[in-house]
């Protein structure tokens, strides 16, 4: 830490940290009163917080009744946005649009899709097995294993836009994302 910090700790300690927090007459919140230190060990303390502390409200805070509304209103926003993206997704107009960009999307990864790793090769090459290698080894074998399972779950979403496989649920979600 540097002076400022020191100064920044002092002066929290000074301002904040005073006797009239361990009376038990002293309220913590409004309708929050401190317990009465000498009657409660670390166990009552839990237990009353959890039990009697008050629903938070801006005033606990010092602030205007009115703080609030602009918190309550992007959660409102932020709730229904999710509700209409969520309904937008299982809507059925414009489907030959968004199936068409879909595809078009999967055709695209599983072109750039990288070719799985040939590991009979790479063991070959290896002079010395230490354990970085083989570390390395197992990380190439998982990642064939994730290129494998990308491929097989974009030519079933593929196959279930072309109306080849009925549409799970996990396509529909990989659908979505695309």
């Amino acid at each position: 830490t540097d002076d400022w910090d020191r100064r920044t700790n002092r002066t929290y300690l000074k301002v904040l940290l005073r006797n009239e927090l361990l009376s038990h007459n002293f309220y913590l919140a409004p309708h929050f009163k401190n317990p009465d230190s000498s009657k409660f060990d670390y166990e009552k303390y839990r237990k009353y917080i959890e039990e009697s502390l008050p629903q938070e409200i801006p005033q606990m805070y010092g602030m205007h009744p009115n703080a609030e509304i602009g918190y309550l209103n992007n959660q409102c926003y932020d709730l229904f946005n999710t509700i209409l993206e969520v309904q937008a997704g299982s809507s059925s107009g414009g489907g030959k649009k968004q199936e068409e960009g879909v595809v078009k999307a999967i055709d695209d990864f599983l072109e750039r899709r990288p070719k799985d790793y040939n590991m009979i090769i790479i063991s070959e090459k290896i002079k010395e097995k230490t354990p970085f290698v083989v570390v390395a080894l197992q990380e190439l074998e998982r990642m064939n294993l994730l290129l494998d399972e990308i491929r097989k779950s974009l030519e079933e979403l593929k196959l279930g836009l072309m109306g080849a496989l009925n549409i799970s649920d996990a396509m529909e979600s990989l659908s979505l994302a695309l």
